[in-house]
């Protein structure tokens, strides 16, 4: 059954054509050898009709073709046949996916090569004992959204408000890579401000050549690690996001990678907390980025989409986004690495969620609970834990990333103090959120506010002042908007101009003070209509920018100078 609302093609989805997503999927850990499988698959639910998808794009989605509801807990099954090209097969083929959602089985040629169970983490299988001249390969999905335990972010099926049209089954780029026996798996990479540690996977010796500005930087890889001091450092900011490109030679395998020189920091800086990135006081100025498409769904039509809210971002001043509640694929975070944008990232949330308990008393002013006893189940807890592990291993490279925010507004939260000390073990290099918004934990590297209903004020706190959500100011494009019928957002507007003015007046009136009073991070909803929410600063099929960039450009500048003047 179709969706009684309004299909909007973005202009990248409007021009769609060829098989999508044909780049190379991991720019972290990149070879020379590779094989799209996206493209046109036969899929079938409950062994109903067999009908074309576009893979990767979900079948709830415009672009896949079908826009299609998928009932939870149905069988999708996807398949397609694959040959490999004269000279692609060295020792080993890996099949890889991107992300499937929720819980895939995989079979090549009738026989089941693996099962991944989580919808926003890449998997792969070595399929070589099962390869011929021709080959079938099928994904059998279910996506079972109703006992919340997996990890499901804003997907509902009584979708509305705050609440998205669910994706189901594969989402991610589908893609073939061949190895030798002994590959190079993963890498680790840690830095400071002039040294730089990468630990590899797989391999013990080999031959690491790190492209500088003053030439090649070369050395041994030895028991898998190489270490090496950076002469005159190039550090990474949002002004100057410079990238150090290096290779990894090793026996008959050689993959290429980048790193940058950079370290975020909390620290007291003339007697207030301060986030610092590279050791000086930094304001981040950002927005809410949900990553939803109005064709797509989760997956926009093409790469460009993520360079374009990236750059659409930058251009109204700001430095940095929030990426609410989902993993990307590896490309955003890419972008955000090359183009300079700082990532405020989100785990992804499950457990149960209760109106009254997380939205309307904490609302009204009850925002500190005792969470070791909420959602008990051991079985959520366990696939959070896991979900958030997997998360942290998987983006720890992407020096964008900057902070981590473990549980929003109390969706799924539990045993918040535990969560903190396990996300150290995973990751002491970045700040730690615990608790977003509200349910406020001891542990935890900032003081982290949502204001919606009241103005923004802020008291000088023990720990950095971060305004983790605010705004949401609704300005509905009527051409351009998902759901004529219905509008969600905090505030409305009727005209562009008085959305425009409300903005900037909130800025100049609210948090320019509250800058001066210690404030040292700012998140904006968002960057663009999602569905029913009209609050973005572009509408959801990203055809329109709802303000002026130079009015924007120069309130940007007036709120780096309030923060220029708080740090002197």
């Amino acid at each position: 059954m179709k969706r009684k609302t309004l299909s909007l093609l973005t202009p990248q989805g409007a021009k769609l054509s060829g098989t999508p997503w044909d780049i190379y999927p991991r720019p972290q850990l990149k070879r020379d050898s590779f094989i799209c499988l996206n493209g046109e698959w036969d899929f079938s639910v409950d062994e109903g009709e067999k009908r074309k998808i576009l893979v990767p794009f979900a079948p709830e989605s415009l672009l896949s073709g079908l826009e299609i509801e998928v009932k939870s807990g149905a069988l999708m099954h996807y398949c397609r046949y694959f040959t490999l090209p004269e000279g692609f097969l060295k020792e080993k083929v890996l099949l890889h996916f991107g992300a499937v959602d929720q819980v895939a089985r995989i079979c090549v040629n009738g026989h089941e090569v693996g099962c991944h169970i989580g919808g926003y983490d890449a998997f792969s299988f070595d399929v070589t004992p099962y390869l011929q001249d021709e080959n079938l390969l099928e994904v059998f999905v279910t996506d079972d959204l109703t006992d919340h335990i997996l990890p499901y972010g804003k997907q509902r099926f009584d979708r509305g408000g705050m609440w998205y049209t669910p994706v189901s089954g594969i989402w991610q780029t589908v893609w073939l890579e061949s190895v030798p026996e002994e590959y190079i798996e993963d890498l680790r990479i840690d830095v400071t401000l002039d040294y730089v540690s990468i630990k590899v996977d797989g391999v013990d010796r080999g031959e690491v050549a790190i492209c500088t500005p003053y030439g090649d930087l070369t050395g041994e890889l030895r028991d898998g690690r190489f270490e090496a001091m950076i002469t005159n450092p190039r550090l990474w900011t949002p002004d100057d996001p410079y990238l150090y490109h290096f290779t990894i030679s090793t026996g008959n395998d050689r993959v290429e990678s980048y790193f940058a020189l950079r370290t975020v920091t909390t620290e007291v800086v003339d007697g207030t907390p301060r986030l610092c990135l590279n050791g000086k006081p930094y304001f981040f100025h950002g927005v809410l980025d949900q990553g939803y498409f109005s064709d797509g769904i989760y997956t926009p039509a093409t790469p460009d989409c993520y360079e374009f809210d990236i750059l659409s971002m930058k251009k109204l001043g700001f430095n940095m986004l929030r990426k609410h509640i989902k993993v990307e694929p590896e490309q955003f975070y890419y972008d955000c690495d090359r183009l300079g944008m700082v990532v405020f990232q989100d785990m992804v949330n499950n457990g149960d969620y209760s109106f009254i308990h997380d939205t309307v008393l904490p609302t009204i002013g009850m925002q500190k609970i005792k969470d070791t006893r909420l959602h008990l189940d051991k079985e959520t807890r366990k696939a959070f834990e896991d979900g958030m592990e997997k998360t942290v291993r998987q983006l720890y490279n992407h020096p964008s990333i900057c902070y981590w925010t473990i549980f929003n507004e109390g969706w799924g939260q539990f045993d918040s103090q535990r969560m903190y000390e396990k996300m150290l073990t995973l990751d002491t290099s970045r700040v730690i959120d615990t608790t977003s918004g509200w349910f406020r934990c001891s542990e935890s590297h900032v003081e982290s506010l949502h204001i919606y209903f009241k103005p923004v004020r802020v008291k000088k706190a023990e720990k950095p002042l971060v305004l983790s959500e605010f705004g949401g100011y609704s300005y509905k494009v009527m051409d351009h908007s998902f759901n004529p019928y219905k509008t969600y957002g905090y505030g409305k507007f009727k005209s562009q101009t008085d959305f425009e003015n409300a903005v900037l007046n909130l800025y100049d009136q609210q948090v320019i003070p509250a800058i001066r009073a210690g404030l040292c991070a700012t998140v904006y909803t968002q960057v663009s209509d999602v569905e029913d929410e009209t609050n973005g600063f572009l509408t959801y099929d990203r055809a329109v920018v709802k303000v002026d960039e130079t009015a924007m450009q120069q309130m940007s500048g007036r709120v780096y100078e309030a923060f220029s003047e708080a740090t002197r």
